[in-house]
């Protein structure tokens, strides 16, 4: 468990909490490009209890600026897109991405009063449908070559969803894998060619996943730290039919690349609106094939409504916990989709969970492990050292979910990661 005090350190993001100084010295999701898909594309955003805008110029650059005009506090989500920038109604101001003042038009024609406003302006980057941002100190730090940046665009899709909850209760959620042999169980094993696009819905070697993880409830779990974070290895012994083998990775300071199929994997960030909520955004790809983008939303739209990508089955409606359904159907009793199972797990124990309270066991090995590496860097950072770095040029990270042999399964993830980039008409040379 954490004290009082430590569990402040790691939560709190807002203004200059220790927290938010680490995060924000890392590439973060800011926005989707889908939500600048309109005939105005400038949106709000809320990050770290930052109240910002995001826009698109005519050049089809991308800005990130505080949401109120440097002049007297006008609402620049407002403003008009225009003059290579973002003009303010109030008097005209105008700003460019990097916060600019280009233009005072109800100032004096010869004045240079604007050359002296800088506007709070922070750096994107746009990949694969997913548009970050750089809200630290001084230049941003290399931005990662995960697979999930590396793979045509064609091979991905991209998508988030709101969490009524602090991001690290999230991020917490998935570094934790034994739960899902419980919070996510199924007790009738679907078709795996109907579950296209749903994880835990497909099979590993032909066995469904969710009878591995129905049959067996008592994994190993290992943690080896890497120079991106962590690898989480969970081991699930199946007798004469081998060893599970699940390969999680923790990208610190707050991404998790998880399997979700044995040819597509998931890209998660958890990022804090604020101390009391956070957006899961994730970048979905697969190895093999295109993907079917239009099932993907469809799936999720079932679940989350636009603008503010909020599920709809929340904590004002218990989730839809249906008892009989929890008898008969699920563990949870709160439908198909276990994104909904993970909101209840996050969300449950409130906005902000006292961990003084809590009691850890053998399967919180990686959580224990992710604190101290998160504590660890955030003092780091308030001593004013750098941040750790997040491995830029690193090869993957190998994401797997498969089966080795039972007398000769270490090593049998690499193999199957190098298989399926075999296979891959676009990771071959990764």
């Amino acid at each position: 468990m954490l004290s009082v005090e430590q569990n402040q350190r790691v939560t709190q993001t807002c203004g200059n909490a220790p927290a938010g100084e680490l995060l924000r010295r890392y590439w973060q999701p800011a926005a989707l490009v889908d939500e600048l898909a309109d005939d105005r594309p400038a949106v709000s955003v809320e990050l770290f209890g930052e109240q910002l805008v995001l826009f698109r110029d005519e050049k089809g650059e991308y800005g990130l600026l505080d949401r109120h005009c440097s002049h007297r506090g006008a609402d620049l989500c407002f403003g008009r897109l225009e003059g290579g920038g973002l003009r303010c109604p109030f008097h005209g101001w105008l700003f460019d991405i990097a916060g600019k003042c280009l233009e005072q038009p109800a100032e004096p024609e010869n004045s240079n009063f604007h050359t002296k406003i800088n506007h709070t302006a922070y750096p994107c980057i746009e990949r694969n449908g997913m548009i970050f941002a750089y809200l630290g100190p001084g230049n941003p730090p290399p931005f990662p070559s995960f697979d999930c940046f590396v793979a045509p665009e064609e091979f991905t899709f991209a998508f988030k969803g709101h969490i009524d909850a602090n991001w690290l209760q999230a991020v917490e959620v998935g570094i934790d894998p034994a739960h899902a042999s419980f919070l996510h169980r199924f007790f009738e094993d679907k078709d795996p060619d109907e579950g296209y696009g749903q994880q835990f819905r497909d099979s590993t070697d032909e066995i469904p996943v969710t009878k591995l993880l129905r049959e067996v409830v008592r994994p190993i779990i290992e943690v080896e730290e890497t120079n991106s974070g962590m690898s989480i290895k969970t081991l699930r012994d199946l007798g004469n039919a081998g060893m599970h083998v699940r390969v999680t990775n923790l990208m610190f300071p707050n991404a998790i690349v998880i399997p979700m199929s044995n040819e597509m994997t998931i890209s998660q960030w958890h990022v804090p609106i604020n101390d009391q909520e956070c957006y899961w955004y994730a970048i979905f790809t697969d190895f093999e094939r295109k993907v079917n983008r239009q099932a993907m939303r469809d799936q999720r739209l079932a679940l989350y409504t636009l603008p503010n990508y909020k599920p709809l089955r929340n904590r004002t409606n218990a989730w839809g916990y249906d008892p009989k359904e929890q008898r008969t159907q699920t563990y949870t009793g709160m439908g198909m989709d276990i994104n909904v199972h993970d909101n209840w797990a996050v969300e449950s124990p409130g906005s902000i969970f006292d961990r003084s309270n809590e009691h850890l066991g053998t399967t919180d090995k990686a959580i224990i492990a992710y604190r101290k590496l998160l504590l660890s860097a955030i003092d780091s950072v308030a001593l004013g050292k750098a941040a750790p770095k997040q491995g830029a040029a690193l090869k993957g990270p190998l994401s797997v979910d498969t089966i080795g042999a039972a007398d000769n399964w270490e090593g049998c993830w690499i193999e199957c990661d190098m298989a399926r980039r075999d296979r891959s008409p676009w990771a071959k040379e990764i």
